[in-house]
């Protein structure tokens, strides 16, 4: 069903809900797990009092007024805690001066709260800002920022004393074109040291202030908001080499980039979905296929979205594609990927088969209800510790409130959705995961990472119009678990797309060091395992560098720290 039919059918979708298929997990599971977390939102108590502002027309439609929202976890003083940042758009009419909406930077004071330190830290910036991601770009131990916009991109350099400074236009980054750049993403795609960057384009850049008429039954132009932007001008990818001094240039052409047809681009996932060892970038894509470029590794990538399963639906359909992940669900040694997609659609669960394939899982594996509302960040991540990650997604409507009072579209359940996996196959906890799984909010970026340093795992929405959340457990689980950190020396600083196998009650885990995903957002560069009752571990290190490192024995319950070559050099009980 595609935007237009699910708009005729608001009259019926207004008389009663979506109905959602009886899960299998009842019929599967006979002693479900009887842990269930309580999430509570603690943003304002924390000091997280700004707004991310996105304003639209009161009588029009216009796209812009949709998107935008990343935020980012990311230790910029390296002080051991991970701070805050928030990206943060506009709107069409004038703001008081000294009242113009700008991204944040909270500052975290290891008591439970934040201080903004925008201003100090040199990151105040007012524009039509879209999505963020996080890495060391010139391998000096301090983690940069580069922040997409509706316009031109910036990229921060870390001073490693507190403060950033813009380098976009000294760095070789500075576009020379307007775009609707949306999410993008650090990668070593070429394994040389030095991480390169992908970043994803929505529409052509002269649809996104147009405005139309806000009314479903107008028969002349009509609103891409409501009947979706199939028919505009696409876009392609961006992918930019670290030249190793300070600059980059822009090989999309040379890498094969922009051979792939224009789409509607969201987010690129990094991973390495063929476990060759070199890393491969998925793009969610919204009305056009998703795209993945499979490393060649040569300096250039073929696109394989639609040969490998991951471009359409199980029936061969697009879809609003918003956000991805990546994660290797059920212990079979490959990554997976979960999709978000618009609100009459199902998100995507993509199985890989191993073999340059995937198979599309949705409603075999649960996921087949998730219809009623507009899905957009989503992460994997272990919240009961278990060693089985679930799966968070967030949705929001496509008009964020205050976006004007002519928009009339059914009202949708904007809530967090918490998917426990049971054996690879997932059901909801939403309804018994706490407060913060209550609200209706209208979400945009997610983010995930152990803020606190308590061995659980924090998560940050950004809400369109209203202030963030700050979710955290106040019943955490009784599971073991293990929070690893990298350090590389050959690999880039950061060690973004080293993989690490964790091996604990018979059961293996796989993740990697990731930079951007959710939806234009990044989650902590740490690496949380879950080991159920195990009191230690087998870690398997393999950085992207080339070289590989294994770990007998390692104790749970603690973050260690990891340097290439060296081994384990700092461990620290929470």
């Amino acid at each position: 069903m595609n935007r237009r039919t699910w708009l005729k059918s608001a009259a019926s979708a207004a008389a009663g809900c979506f109905l959602r298929p009886l899960a299998a997990s009842g019929l599967r599971f006979a002693s479900p797990p009887d842990y269930f977390p309580h999430y509570t939102d603690g943003a304002k108590q924390a000091g997280l009092t700004s707004k991310t502002v996105l304003l639209g027309h009161q009588s029009k439609d216009f796209l812009l007024s949709t998107t935008g929202g990343g935020v980012a976890l990311i230790d910029y003083d390296n002080d051991g805690w991970l701070d805050l940042f928030f990206v943060n758009g506009r709107g069409l009419q004038d703001f008081p001066k000294g009242q113009e909406p700008t991204n944040h930077l909270y500052k975290n004071n290891r008591d439970g709260t934040f201080t903004d330190v925008t201003e100090k830290s040199g990151l105040m910036r007012h524009g039509w800002g879209q999505g963020v991601c996080v890495g060391d770009y010139d391998n000096d131990g301090n983690l940069d920022l580069f922040v997409t916009y509706y316009g031109k991109n910036v990229l921060y350099h870390n001073n490693g004393n507190g403060t950033f400074t813009d380098v976009t236009r000294e760095s070789g980054l500075l576009q020379p074109e307007d775009h609707w750049n949306t999410g993008a993403a650090f990668v070593d795609y070429n394994r040389d040291g030095r991480l390169d960057l992908i970043v994803s384009n929505y529409v052509a850049y002269e649809h996104g202030l147009t405005l139309y008429e806000s009314n479903p039954a107008l028969m002349g132009q009509q609103s891409p908001v409501l009947y979706g932007v199939a028919g505009l001008k696409g876009t392609t990818n961006l992918l930019y080499r670290n030249n190793g001094d300070g600059t980059f240039t822009d090989v999309s052409k040379a890498a094969g980039i922009t051979k792939a047809e224009p789409t509607y681009g969201f987010t690129p996932c990094v991973g390495d979905y063929d476990n060759d060892g070199w890393p491969d970038i998925y793009v969610a894509d919204d009305s056009t296929p998703s795209l993945l470029f499979m490393n060649n590794r040569d300096g250039t990538f073929r696109e394989t979205g639609m040969l490998a399963g991951v471009g359409f639906d199980v029936n061969g359909h697009t879809q609003g594609g918003m956000g991805a992940d990546c994660a290797d669900y059920d212990g079979d040694g490959f990554l997976d990927l979960v999709k978000t997609n618009f609100s009459d659609e199902t998100p995507n669960l993509f199985h890989n088969e191993g073999n340059g394939f995937f198979a599309d899982v949705t409603v075999r594996a649960g996921l087949g209800g998730e219809t009623s509302s507009v899905k957009w960040g989503t992460l994997f991540t272990d919240f009961d510790d278990d060693g089985r990650p679930d799966i968070l997604l967030v949705s929001g409507s496509i008009y964020p409130p205050g976006s004007g009072r002519a928009h009339q579209l059914p009202k949708t359940d904007d809530k967090l959705i918490l998917l426990r996996n049971l054996d690879n196959h997932f059901v909801s906890v939403s309804e018994r995961a706490g407060p913060a799984f209550a609200e209706s909010r209208c979400s945009r970026g997610l983010a995930a990472g152990d803020i606190f340093n308590s061995g659980r795992i924090d998560f940050v929405v950004s809400n369109l119009n209203d202030y963030p959340s700050l979710l955290r457990n106040q019943s955490p689980p009784s599971n073991s678990w293990l929070l690893v950190k990298l350090r590389g020396v050959k690999t880039n600083r950061a060690a973004i797309g080293t993989r690490v196998v964790v091996e604990a009650e018979n059961r293996r885990q796989v993740q990697e060091v990731r930079s951007g995903g959710s939806f234009c957002s990044q989650s902590d560069l740490r690496l949380h395992f879950g080991l159920g009752k195990a009191s230690d571990a087998r870690l398997r290190v393999r950085w992207l560098g080339g070289s590989e490192e294994i770990y007998e024995h390692v104790p749970s319950n603690r973050l260690v720290i990891i340097q290439e070559g060296k081994g384990i050099v700092s461990q620290e009980k929470f």
